[in-house]
């Protein structure tokens, strides 16, 4: 049974903040919608897939960004949860692997089929990812490449807006990235009763010096597991 209703601040890019939101609505609590950054392609991206047997996703955002920069839809996928993994197949792939779990456990499980791959692994995606893909996958004898199709820019608020967010009672957050945005606004708008909740353990480890109400993320980075958390107080 969900507890009182509470104003619940969702802080990741669009187009997934809208489906947080709708989720958050769903369990009878107030979305407040106002993304800490933006998600922007990057011009002119040359996509080269000679050599490549497999693509790994570590966000719906890198799916979407491949998917606008070629028709390629053929390659093996692995996925870091089951959102990237759905972002993959509504994108048009067919042989779609999750690993449900966050960079490491997606490295591993790439690991664990590497005599099927003919090829490099490709992670297409940010410009500051949240984890080091390529270098895990490397560690494991994987050969793998980067390539880079956006960038995750801060979004400003003014002092009236960032005031008012202060106020909610719940801040979800999705990356580290987010997390570091929030970390320099709250330095300027100081929130000591806003409860932060994060996809997981490196996602909030940006806000360990940052005054709240409390810190939380779910044992498996799922969001469904993240918004579980709202209605668990410790």
């Amino acid at each position: 049974m969900a507890g009182r209703r509470q104003r619940i601040w969702i802080t990741r890019a669009q187009p997934g903040a809208d489906s947080t939101a709708e989720r958050v609505r769903a369990l009878g609590h107030e979305a407040v919608v106002a993304p800490l950054l933006a998600v922007r392609a990057l011009p002119d991206v040359q996509v080269d897939l000679r050599g490549v047997a497999a693509l790994a996703f570590t966000s719906a955002n890198g799916v979407r960004a491949f998917a606008d920069a070629t028709g390629e839809r053929g390659l093996k996928v692995f996925a870091v949860g089951s959102a990237t993994a759905q972002a993959a197949r509504r994108a048009g792939f067919k042989l779609v692997l999750s690993a449900d779990g966050d960079v490491d456990a997606l490295a591993e499980g790439i690991a664990v089929r590497r005599s099927e791959l003919r090829g490099a692994v490709l992670h297409p995606g940010a410009a500051e990812p949240a984890g080091d893909l390529a270098g895990a996958l490397e560690k494991h004898g994987v050969e793998a490449r980067r390539l880079i199709l956006y960038e995750s820019a801060p979004l400003s608020l003014d002092d009236e807006a960032a005031e008012a967010l202060g106020h909610c009672d719940v801040v979800l957050l999705h990356s580290p990235r987010a997390s570091q945005v929030l970390a320099k606004l709250l330095k300027a708008h100081p929130a000591p009763k806003l409860r932060a909740l994060g996809l997981s353990k490196s996602v909030i480890k940006p806000l360990s010096r940052t005054a709240l109400a409390g810190r939380a993320f779910p044992p498996f980075p799922l969001e469904a597991a993240l918004l579980n958390l709202i209605d668990r107080r410790p």
